[in-house]
């Protein structure tokens, strides 16, 4: 089986184009379009790498990866931010409460791709 990505982001171009690229790189792929979604996805689907946007309805990329650190059940997962929000109090904040990694928009989809192998422990 294939390692799993969640992508959790509310504007669909974004959406659409991540879910592109983490298929071509051969991984299985969910997506969701808010936080509370994405949350309830990460409970049931436990993916390997959750690739979360920060400014979201219902519940924010900062809350999600708050709820996902907070609970034990699911400790291995990792956390890559994607964001607008690149001023270095924002960064500070998403790896204070326990992301992987932090890219700001736009980003070179080498670099996400990178990240996401380097997390997985993928040669590459």
């Amino acid at each position: 089986m294939g390692k799993r990505i969640l992508i959790v982001d509310d504007e669909p171009n974004i959406l659409i184009s991540l879910e592109f690229l983490m298929k071509r790189e051969g991984y299985e792929v969910q997506v969701a379009r808010d936080g509370e979604e994405g949350l309830a996805l990460a409970h049931t689907w436990r993916p390997d790498v959750v690739l979360l946007d920060v400014m979201m309805p219902r519940k924010s990329g900062f809350d999600v990866c708050q709820a996902i650190r907070a609970d034990d059940a699911l400790a291995g997962m990792r956390i890559v931010m994607l964001t607008a929000k690149g001023r270095d109090i924002d960064v500070a904040k998403g790896l204070a409460l326990g992301a992987d990694a932090y890219l700001t928009k736009p980003f070179a989809t080498q670099e996400l791709v990178r990240r996401v192998r380097e997390l997985l422990g993928a040669q590459g």
